[in-house]
């Protein structure tokens, strides 16, 4: 069984998708571009940028009743590989700020992205003891 996820304090789609699906044990969003969702607007530097993606992220995980910790994998898409150092640093500040192990990742340049910016994130949380109790169904069921 699946649940949209849907929060103002992350931005409205600009397409046909949600912000993100609560699976049960896991949440899956979809990519955040650097919108602020109150005023608008987009920052040109690329850290604020990836720090307001980021945001948004944490905002549809929190709307789902998790926390940046249970962040487990990020896909990061960046306009310009040469801006990989600074994303690097916000990354690594937002996931410290919060005391979260740092997720799985994966970074890829990309051509272009919606409305020009130059940063795109999405991500996958575990509610863990969710996941504890269907890995031990599974498990039981296994042996039956």
């Amino acid at each position: 069984m699946s649940k949209t996820i849907a929060t103002e304090n992350a931005p409205a789609a600009i397409g046909p998708y949600v912000q993100g699906v609560d699976l049960g044990s896991m949440v899956i969003t979809s990519g955040q571009i650097p919108v602020d969702p109150k005023t608008g607007a987009v920052a040109e530097d690329v850290s604020a940028q990836a720090r307001q993606s980021l945001e948004n992220v944490k905002a549809i995980v929190e709307a789902a009743g998790l926390k940046v910790g249970d962040i487990v994998k990020t896909t990061v898409f960046v306009k310009d590989l040469n801006d990989f150092a600074t994303v690097n640093a916000t990354y690594e500040a937002f996931f410290t700020e919060h005391n979260a192990t740092f997720p799985a990742r994966s970074c890829v340049e990309v051509a272009r992205l919606p409305k020009d910016v130059k940063i795109e994130i999405e991500a996958i949380a575990v509610r863990r003891e969710r996941a504890l109790i269907d890995s031990g169904r599974r498990a039981v069921a296994r042996r039956r």
